[in-house]
C-alpha cells in the first residue's frame, strides 16, 4: 500500500470511528432521556392518550436518527446484518400490516409497524458503530453516567417533576416515589435494572471505577422508585443468567418453560380461580397490582377475535373496547395497555402474531446461543447480551413493550437480540481489524 493509501485508508476509518461514536451517543440519549424530559404529571393532558411524545420535535429527530444509521449501515462492510431475520420479520411485518389493514383503525397499525420497523433497523445496526469491544462499553458507560446525572439532577433541582406527586391525575398513590426523568416510576425501575446490567460490563470491559459507580447509583435509584418487582428482579436474573450459562441442558427449560409458567401463574390466575387460591395461599398477591381486571378482559375479548385480533395498537384506547367488552363493565376499559406484552400481541395481532414474535424473540436466541463457540459463549458481552434479554422476556409478563418504538427497553432488547446473533457469528478480531471494520470486535 502507498503512503497516500494509507494516509486516505486512515482518514476513512477516523472518519468512521467519529460518525459511528456520534450516532450512538445521539441514539443511546434520544432512548434514555429523551426530547421531553421531566414530565409534569399533575396537568390535565396527562390524561389524553394522544399526548406524550409523539410530538413534531421528537419525530423530526427520529427519522433524523433513522436517516443517519441507515446511511451508516448501508455503507458499512456488514450491512448483511441489517433487519435480520428476513424471511421471519417480512413474514411478521406483513402480518401485522395485514391484521390492522382489516380492523376499525388501519392507520394506528400502519403508523405502529412503520414504527416498529424502523427502530428495529436502527437495533440491527446500531452494534455496528462502535470500533471495538472496549469502545462500546466505553460509549455505554458514559451514557449511562449521563443518564444517571439527569436522573439525579432531577432528583435534587426538580423534585416536583421527577418524584411522584399526591397531586397527580392519574396514580396519586404513588406519591414520594422516584421516577427521575422518566414518566413513570416502573419505567424508570426498569431502565436502572438495565444500567446495572451496563455497570457490571464496564466494570470487566473498561473501567472497573465507572462500572462500580453505575452499579450503585442506579440500585440506589431502583430502591428509591418502590418497583418491588423489578428490584426482587435484579438478583433474580443475575442468579438466572449464571446458572443458564453455566448448565446448557436448562437453557430450553428456563427460556420456554419459565416463561410460559411466568404467564400461567399471573395471567392465568386472572382467569382461573383454582389457580388464583393457590397463588394466594402462597403469599404471593394474585391480583398482580390490580392487572388480573385489565387481564381478565382481556381475554374476554381475545376469545371473540383469536386469529386476527383487534389490530395492531388498535384495541386499547379505542372506541373498540365498547364492543369487545360485551356486559362485562370494568375499570380495565380505560387501561393504557394490557400489562402484558405476550397478551397485548395475541390481542392485537391474534395468534399467529404472537406465535411469530415468540419464533423471533425466545427460539432463535436459543439457537444462537447454542451455536456460539465457547470463548463467546462465555465472554463479558454476551453475559451483557443474555442478562437483558432473560430480564425482558419475563419483565414482559407484567409490563407492554413489544414493538413500543420509542420504550428504551425494547431497544436495547432489539439490540441485545443482534449482539446474540453476532455473538454466534464472531470471529475474533485484532485490534486493528477490528477498527478496520467496524462493530462490537467482530471480523
Amino acid at each position: 500500500m502507498t503512503s497516500a493509501a494509507y494516509v486516505e485508508t486512515n482518514a476513512a476509518d477516523t472518519l468512521r470511528l467519529r460518525v459511528g461514536t456520534l450516532l450512538f451517543m445521539a441514539m443511546f440519549l434520544f432512548f434514555w432521556i429523551s426530547i421531553n424530559p421531566f414530565v409534569d404529571l399533575t396537568g390535565a393532558a396527562v390524561l389524553d392518550p394522544s399526548a406524550g411524545n409523539s410530538n413534531r420535535l421528537n419525530q423530526i429527530v427520529s427519522l433524523l436518527l433513522f436517516a443517519g444509521m441507515f446511511g451508516y449501515g448501508l455503507c458499512h462492510p456488514m450491512r448483511n446484518i441489517i433487519l435480520q431475520p428476513r424471511p421471519l420479520l417480512a413474514v411478521l411485518f406483513a402480518w401485522f400490516l395485514f391484521v390492522s389493514v382489516i380492523s376499525a383503525y388501519p392507520i394506528l397499525g400502519i403508523k405502529g409497524t412503520v414504527l416498529a420497523v424502523m427502530v428495529t433497523v436502527n437495533a440491527s445496526i446500531y452494534l455496528l458503530l462502535p470500533a471495538s469491544e472496549r469502545h462500546f462499553a466505553k460509549m455505554l458507560g458514559v451514557g449511562t453516567l449521563i443518564m444517571l446525572g439527569v436522573a439525579y439532577y432531577g432528583i435534587a433541582f426538580k423534585p416536583a417533576l421527577s418524584i411522584h406527586q399526591a397531586s397527580e391525575l392519574r396514580e396519586p398513590m404513588n406519591a414520594g416515589l422516584w421516577r427521575g426523568h422518566f414518566p413513570h416510576k416502573n419505567s424508570a425501575a426498569a431502565a436502572m435494572v438495565i444500567a446495572a446490567f451496563f455497570g457490571l460490563f464496564v466494570m470487566n470491559t473498561w473501567s472497573r471505577l465507572a462500572g462500580i459507580a453505575i452499579v450503585l447509583l442506579s440500585f440506589n435509584f431502583l430502591i428509591h422508585t418502590g418497583g418491588k418487582t423489578s428490584t426482587a428482579m435484579l438478583p433474580a436474573i443475575l442468579l438466572l443468567a449464571w446458572i443458564f450459562e453455566k448448565f446448557r441442558f436448562l437453557r430450553i427449560p428456563i427460556v420456554i418453560g419459565g416463561v410460559g409458567l411466568f404467564n400461567l401463574f399471573a395471567v392465568g390466575s386472572a382467569v382461573f380461580t383454582p389457580l388464583s387460591e393457590l397463588i394466594t395461599e402462597l403469599g404471593i398477591d394474585a391480583t398482580f397490582t390490580n392487572r388480573a381486571d385489565i387481564w381478565r378482559f382481556a381475554f374476554t375479548a381475545l376469545a371473540e377475535q383469536p386469529i386476527t385480533g383487534y389490530g395492531f395498537k388498535a384495541f386499547w384506547q379505542t372506541a373498540e373496547l365498547v364492543h369487545s367488552g360485551g356486559a362485562i363493565e370494568t375499570w380495565a376499559v380505560a387501561a393504557a395497555n394490557g400489562h402484558n406484552s405476550y397478551l397485548d400481541i395475541a390481542l392485537t395481532t391474534g395468534f399467529p402474531g404472537l406465535l411469530l414474535t415468540v419464533l423471533w424473540i425466545l427460539v432463535l436466541p436459543l439457537r444462537n446461543i447454542a451455536r456460539m463457540a465457547p470463548a463467546e459463549e462465555h465472554s463479558h458481552l454476551t453475559r451483557l447480551f443474555t442478562r437483558v434479554w432473560l430480564y425482558t422476556i419475563f419483565n414482559a409478563g407484567l409490563e407492554s413493550l413489544f414493538y413500543e418504538g420509542g420504550n428504551l427497553l425494547w431497544f436495547t432488547f432489539l439490540f441485545s437480540l443482534y449482539g446474540l446473533h453476532l455473538q454466534a457469528r464472531a470471529v475474533l478480531a485484532l485490534p486493528s481489524q477490528s477498527a478496520e471494520k467496524g462493530g462490537v470486535a467482530y471480523a
